[in-house]
């Protein structure tokens, strides 16, 4: 079956139940129909999440594809729960650009998947839409401004680096021109649009801590410079409470339920490659306030999402994980060992051999932060014993606990053993992660220690753009922000084509954005864009909903 038809064969409990199982009171929550709904912040206790182990799910470089990691954290969290320990999975939320382009939803899949998945993939509670709406306003009030003659700051138009956002890849709208049609309709500049995941907005909302902290951050978004060079924050445009308003909702954790029935938090979806990648502080510590495990992913390869969960949201936050779980597949590792693309079903050790070292480079970083990496190869029905063997014995040479995880297929039943390496690993660990620099080391030593230690490479080249960056950010007093790379998913170095695990390469970094409301710089790095495109054939060619409202092919 399909992961929608397996869906569909469960029978989901009312949310007020869930509620009860999670532990809050289910009066006080904020219902979206039976199976939905959002938390209110004041159920935080920080004091209870401290006694919280918290295990982080990542992966090696996927293939274009992804690997699964959102599968096995849904499988690990119901196995935890079988064996007796009160456990909450704790998710991003799917994109629309994913969903109907190449990748799908994010609500994991066969028997490891969170509920009601139609409902989570498409709109959900309305988090996307609320973001959307906040950025765009700041993007409608500094175009108003620059068209102001009674309350005009004095913005130049050519500083602005504010864009609008939707929710959709759409390549058409990289690069765009406003204001064309007449002094009526605006000062005509070229702006564009990235993706609603890649929003300062969205990035603000995943790492802000309260509704107060939210709206400071919304306040710091830096805008630009006045003609004479002064600097312009939102604040300035005197915007922030407005936008915070249209986020007195989405700042809520949504909860759901896993396909086993039990709960699930699910809230923030930036993607790894162009932000953060990793979900909410405030979903985390809504899952760890009444939790014994709490299980959440960070986006793409160990590279991407996981480094900026360490270096970025675990230091903001100051929460640190027990464990990393390694999320591996053998389809992957062959693609990395040079099998074509269109291959990977078909059994081939060589390969998978060949493949091995990307492996073995993420385990190397994982160790960089202090944390014991556990793997575990999310199985397919095309892996063959002979593949599954050479892995387990690559992690018995490198002294590395390993379990096969059958979460599509079983559920929870296929990561038992998982999950017994993951409580043993969680209950030795008694020391907080090491993060990878200080965030007063300068910009430059940053993005090198990224760069050289997480990636490989020999050394980072500065174009011109980004040299003047650097000033700028060090006039600003913006020095001490930590760093969240932009780069591509498919490779550990900037350049997509380069798989396994690369070495001798240069890191490029083209331009450096600011996002001072989140409070972290983003190097731009290789031909990473911040609005994807679409596929020559996207997904949304197989969705369709009958009369009867029966939704088809949307995985």
């Amino acid at each position: 079956m399909t992961d929608l038809q397996i869906a569909k064969k469960v029978k989901l409990k009312p949310i007020t139940e869930i509620a009860k199982t999670f532990g809050i009171d289910p009066n006080i929550i904020d219902m979206y129909g039976k199976y939905k709904a959002k938390v209110p912040l004041s159920c935080i206790n920080r004091n209870k999440a401290k006694q919280s182990n918290l295990i982080l799910v990542s992966a090696i470089s996927p293939t274009p594809a992804g690997e699964g990691k959102t599968t096995i954290s849904i499988g690990l969290s119901e196995a935890l729960n079988r064996l007796k320990k009160k456990t909450t999975v704790v998710l991003r939320e799917p994109s629309l650009g994913p969903v109907f382009g190449i990748k799908g939803g994010a609500t994991g899949g066969g028997y490891s998947q969170v509920l009601p998945l139609e409902d989570i993939n498409l709109h959900f509670t309305g988090d996307f839409s609320g973001i959307e709406k906040a950025h765009n306003l700041l993007a409608a009030i500094i175009d108003n401004n620059i068209q102001s003659k009674t309350n005009s700051l004095g913005l130049d138009p050519r500083t602005i680096t504010w864009k609008r956002v939707v929710d959709m890849n759409d390549r058409a709208l990289r690069r765009i021109i406003v204001g064309l049609g007449g002094t009526s309709s605006g000062i005509p500049r070229e702006t564009g649009f990235d993706i609603t995941a890649a929003s300062e907005i969205m990035a603000i909302l995943c790492i802000s801590k309260s509704l107060s902290d939210l709206k400071k951050r919304l306040g710091n978004i830096f805008i630009g410079y006045t003609f004479d060079k002064k600097p312009i924050y939102a604040r300035n445009l005197k915007v922030a409470g407005a936008m915070a308003t249209l986020l007195r909702h989405a700042i809520k954790p949504n909860l759901v339920q896993t396909i086993e029935g039990n709960p699930a938090i699910i809230h923030g979806g930036p993607f790894a490659n162009i932000a953060q990648g990793t979900n909410s502080v405030i979903g985390t510590l809504m899952g760890m306030t009444y939790s014994e495990y709490t299980v959440t992913e960070a986006g793409f390869g160990f590279d991407l999402g996981a480094e900026k969960f360490f270096d970025i949201k675990c230091q903001s936050a100051n929460i640190s994980p027990k464990a990393v779980v390694l999320t591996t597949t053998i389809r992957a590792l062959k693609y990395h060992g040079g099998a074509d693309i269109k291959s990977l079903d078909i059994p081939n050790i060589d390969a998978l051999r060949d493949g091995l070292p990307n492996l073995e480079k993420h385990l190397e970083n994982i160790k960089l932060f202090g944390v014991t990496p556990i793997i575990a190869i999310n199985r397919f029905k095309s892996d063959s014993k002979e593949e599954i063997e050479l892995i387990k014995d690559f992690a018995k040479i490198k002294n590395i606990r390993c379990a096969v995880a059958n979460v599509w297929a079983k559920g929870g039943r296929g990561a038992i053993k998982l999950a017994e390496h993951v409580i043993e690993v969680a209950e030795a660990c008694k020391t907080k992660f090491k993060p990878l620099y200080q965030w007063n080391d300068n910009i430059e030593t940053k993005i090198e220690t990224i760069a050289q230690n997480i990636y490989g490479a020999e050394h980072v080249d500065y174009n011109s753009t980004a040299k003047r960056q650097l000033k700028q950010i060090k006039d600003l007093g913006l020095e001490n922000l930590p760093i969240c790379v932009a780069k591509t998913q498919k490779s550990l170095s900037d350049n997509p084509k380069l798989l396994g695990r690369p070495k001798d390469f240069i890191i490029t970094v083209r331009e450096i954005e600011i996002a001072s409301g989140a409070g972290f710089l983003i190097p731009i790095t290789g031909e990473i864009m911040r609005m994807p495109g679409l596929p020559a054939h996207p997904a949304s060619e197989g969705i369709d909903i009958s009369d009867s409202g029966e939704i088809t092919g949307l995985f």
